[in-house]
């Protein structure tokens, strides 16, 4: 009877036992699972750039992992020859870091035309017996030496402050470009491709506020390759007109407050915020949107661009300049209150006159825009942007296209209008230009019409002609 409660006893320490081991095995096998210092997330390997290298700029590679890093280990081959490149065994646990890696003179074959890097990543984790969590990666780089090629074809003889003008160039490299625009004037152009590929026509503008003005061409391939071809132009400086403007409180009782009321932001208490919050906060708001609405230009190819002479108001008289600097003051003359730039052309007729297209283009805004009250925009291709602030009524809607001749509004006082009047701007890529420039028909064929023309004679016999284009190698 004894032995008998002996072995149950004994029977049932070995499954208290067993308990407790089973216990032990989940609680590690959790522990191993959960514990932040056995972690199965493998790091991560970003590299700057993909698939071109020029082996002149470092390659930049960064290594992350969520825990820490603890080694990594960098090779490159030429297909014949391996070389370490970069390489740490004990990074004690940083959770980042950018390697640059510079070609390694002396130990490739500079005439490879390819190598891939072997990139080997370790870190801290204790997950995989305490090996840690690994990752490896092969990438391939084509190895590009050589700049893109730029030649300007054809460009306006002269650009004046504040004014356009038109750049005609080809651009090409061995593989593929990555970048190509124009800078100018603190800005970038984009170019349009024109005719075939290869070739491009841009316009662009010298801010009227800039006294100095570049222009060059900049191209950059995918590999880092980079090449600058200056724009030679004969630069035309132009002072603008300085205006000092009596901001009566009749005045800001009236227009200004009737602006300010619709947008509580703008309507201030006292009077002179209230005409600096319009004035200037209100003004610049709605020049973002028109910047907005005219910095676009299409990546289709050009066959060809024709605009004729801008003239929206028949019999119109000039009422204002564009880039007049125009500052304000209260009471006294000597109290300047806020300053403003006039960034359009007024021309004034009858009363609700109508306004007509003399180019053809894209409505791509028509609405109410603060001080410009209703207006239209219009896009003509090339980048090339027209607006008419200040209407009474508006004919037109944003995505409607409209042909030469066509009545798209009517000139009112809506805005910061004191007068029947249109309010007329010109944009190249969001940069307000001279309007007078377009204005003028023979300024049109000097500076728009007789480049294409010069470019598509290059162009049409670049074979026989490519002597005549002005290279930068």
């Amino acid at each position: 009877m004894l032995r008998r409660r002996g072995r149950k006893r004994s029977k049932i320490g070995w499954i208290i036992l067993l308990v407790f081991i089973l216990a032990g095995g989940i609680a590690a096998t959790s522990y191993l699972y959960t514990a932040e210092e056995f972690e199965r997330v493998r790091p991560t390997i970003e590299i700057s750039k993909q698939g071109y290298w020029n082996a002149k700029d470092p390659l930049k590679i960064k290594i992350i992992d969520n825990l820490g890093l603890r080694s990594y280990k960098i090779t490159l081959s030429d297909g014949a020859t391996k070389v370490s490149v970069a390489g740490e065994e004990h990074l004690e646990g940083i959770k980042e870091k950018i390697i640059s890696i510079n070609y390694p003179q002396g130990k490739l074959n500079r005439k490879a035309k390819e190598l891939t890097f072997d990139i080997q990543v370790i870190d801290t984790s204790k997950w995989n017996y305490l090996k840690g969590n690994s990752i490896q990666k092969t990438v391939n780089f084509k190895i590009d030496y050589r700049r893109p090629n730029v030649n300007i074809l054809s460009n306006s003889y002269s650009i004046r402050q504040g004014g356009s003008a038109l750049v005609i160039f080809q651009a090409s490299d061995d593989d593929a470009l990555d970048k190509l625009y124009i800078q100018a004037g603190g800005h970038k152009f984009q170019a349009q491709p024109y005719k075939k590929e290869g070739y491009y026509a841009a316009l662009i503008a010298w801010p009227f506020t800039m006294e100095n003005f570049q222009a060059r061409v900049f191209a950059r391939d995918k590999a880092g390759n980079e090449r600058k071809a200056e724009v030679p132009f004969y630069l035309k400086n132009k002072k603008y007109r300085i205006s000092v403007i009596k901001a009566s409180d009749k005045f800001i009782d009236g227009k200004i407050t009737d602006l300010a009321e619709q947008d509580s932001r703008y309507m201030k208490e006292d009077r002179i915020e209230r005409f600096k919050a319009v004035n200037e906060t209100m003004r610049i708001n709605n020049e973002n949107l028109i910047h907005k609405n005219a910095s676009k230009i299409s990546n289709e190819i050009l066959d060809s661009w024709k605009i004729n002479k801008f003239y929206p108001l028949k019999n119109g008289q000039r009422v204002a300049r564009f880039g007049d600097h125009r500052y304000y003051y209260y009471n006294d003359k000597n109290n300047i209150i806020s300053e403003s730039y006039h960034l359009g052309y007024d021309m004034a007729s009858t009363q609700m006159a109508p306004i007509v297209t003399s180019n053809g283009g894209t409505i791509v805004m028509a609405d109410y825009n603060g001080i410009y009250g209703n207006m239209p925009m219009i896009d003509h291709g090339l980048g090339l942007y027209t607006l008419y602030g200040h209407c009474s009524t508006l004919n037109v809607k944003e995505g409607d296209e409209v042909r030469v001749g066509q009545t798209i509004a009517k000139t009112g006082t809506t805005g910061l209008a004191m007068g029947d009047h249109l309010h007329f701007g010109i944009l190249v890529q969001g940069i307000e230009v001279r309007p007078i420039e377009w204005l003028d028909k023979k300024w049109i064929k000097d500076n728009i019409d007789k480049i294409f023309k010069d470019a598509d004679k290059i162009i049409l016999g670049i074979d026989n002609s490519n002597k005549t284009a002005k290279s930068v190698q």
